[in-house]
């Protein structure tokens, strides 16, 4: 059980409508748990709309990129829930394979798993912002290669958003939704462990 209990149905319809908003208009299921859990408060969950909305509908990044990062970040998380339900549909939507989307779990995704130059930097890239919260020279030197300026600013909120967003599930102790893909047994190490 999360530790703030999600909002159950029926909804108020300033709530409800604001939670259609959330979902996929053809989602097949009810609103995930976290939705129903920020929608304790209102204003939080307007303001956290914008940024979240704007990464994954309206973002520069390639979806397979965007969503590369999204996996790797919260599986350096941790976070099951969120990984879960990207894993589930969005990281299918954006094209990665089962075996792509399996290693961004494990402690190196590029030992076993092939990958186009530029994913094999963006996936060094959130490993260092993950350690260290600081991205070397030669990490932003390989990122330089395939990505504009507009594009890396983005990459940078986008790996701050998701760990962000995995503190939120992780620290509500949200549990996996039903639906999404399970969380790898093994988690995710550090590099070199």
């Amino acid at each position: 059980m999360p530790r703030i209990e999600p909002l159950h149905p029926p909804y108020p319809a300033a709530v409800d409508q604001s939670l259609r908003r959330w979902m996929p208009p053809d989602a097949p299921h009810e609103p995930l748990t976290l939705f129903r859990v920020l929608h304790r408060n209102p204003d939080l969950t307007s303001r956290m709309f914008v940024l979240g909305s704007g990464l994954l509908g309206h973002g520069l990044l390639p979806a397979m990129d965007r969503e590369i990062v999204i996996a790797r970040v919260t599986a350096r998380a941790g976070c099951a829930y969120e990984w879960g339900v990207h894993a589930a549909s969005l990281v299918r939507q954006a094209g990665l394979t089962e075996e792509q989307i399996r290693a961004t779990t494990e402690t190196d995704p590029t030992a076993t798993t092939s990958w186009l130059p530029r994913h094999t930097a963006l996936l060094a890239a959130v490993d260092e912002l993950h350690d260290t919260a600081r991205l070397s020279q030669p990490a932003w030197d390989a990122l330089r290669v395939h990505y504009e300026d507009d594009q890396l600013l983005e990459f940078l909120v986008l790996t701050g958003w998701y760990r962000t967003i995995s503190h939120l599930a992780n620290g509500l102790q949200l549990e996996e939704e039903a639906w999404g893909t399970p969380f790898p047994a093994t988690p995710v190490g550090r590099p070199g462990d």
